[in-house]
């Protein structure tokens, strides 16, 4: 899988231009953002490493930058930054001097930081356990409590609807999906359905949250033919301990 960078600047330019062609020289592939915290956000989905191009942007973007602090601290994704001295400074105001990774003084060489974040990924890529999940839930509360039990240990994406989940999948292959049985709109047996019928997705795993325990409705979801189910009142090391065996096992017994 190649490792993507999230480029923060402010619009393109030659600088930009010039980075993006070397990253994809070394075989990186790039994703932008302006620094606004709703463009970081929709660009941060399974980024490898967050690379903030700095230039004077930096001394009114606080709420940017205590975001890209959050956010790659959270998800333990390398930050890197390229600047000028004061720029630098600025930015360290906000984002402690040891949550950043490397750091490139401007006037910079495209090459070198290509080769270097190249380096970085590969070290990033040793650390990170690998398993992806995809969290599909119409509950904001419920998603973002299980992506915080899960985050230690995979990497989450999280997702607040079935098509939204259609819509990810169409351009990625998760190990796993963790798929709400009662939303509305699109309830989780048709996004299964729509999963199970592209060839490109129908071998991905998927397993059941659902909030009813009683044997009619847990005998209702198995009979979809999931790989497993998860009630929503487990506790955090039930659910954990649950989804790490299915990894190891690839088998689902939590009804035994």
């Amino acid at each position: 899988m190649t490792d993507k960078i999230l480029v923060i600047s402010r619009g393109s330019g030659f600088m930009v231009d010039a980075l993006d062609n070397n990253f994809k020289k070394v075989g990186l592939s790039t994703e932008f953002a302006e620094p606004m915290v709703k463009s970081i956000e929709d660009g941060r989905q399974d980024c490898d490493i967050v690379l903030l191009v700095a230039d004077d942007y930096v001394f009114n973007s606080a709420e940017a930058l205590v975001y890209i602090k959050d956010i790659t601290a959270d998800d333990d994704i390398p930050l890197c930054v390229i600047g000028y001295d004061q720029e630098i400074a600025e930015i360290k105001k906000y984002i402690p001097e040891e949550r950043i990774h490397r750091v490139f003084k401007r006037p910079f060489d495209a090459k070198y930081i290509a080769d270097e974040l190249m380096s970085v990924a590969e070290i990033a890529s040793d650390k990170r356990l690998g398993k992806r999940i995809l969290l599909v839930d119409d509950d904001p509360t419920f998603l973002k409590m299980l992506q915080g039990w899960l985050s230690d240990k995979y990497r989450i994406t999280a997702v607040k609807s079935g098509m939204q989940a259609i819509t990810y999948i169409a351009n990625h292959t998760p190990d796993l999906i963790l798929l709400d049985y009662d939303m509305p709109i699109t309830p989780g047996p048709q996004v299964m359905e729509m999963i199970r019928s592209e060839f490109s997705s129908e071998e991905i795993p998927i397993i059941f949250l659902t909030g009813k325990s009683d044997r009619e409705s847990i005998m209702r979801v198995m009979k979809l033919k999931p790989q497993g189910y998860l009630l929503k009142t487990m506790s955090r090391d039930d659910i954990v301990n649950a989804i790490d065996k299915y990894f190891v096992s690839h088998k689902w017994d939590y009804l035994n």
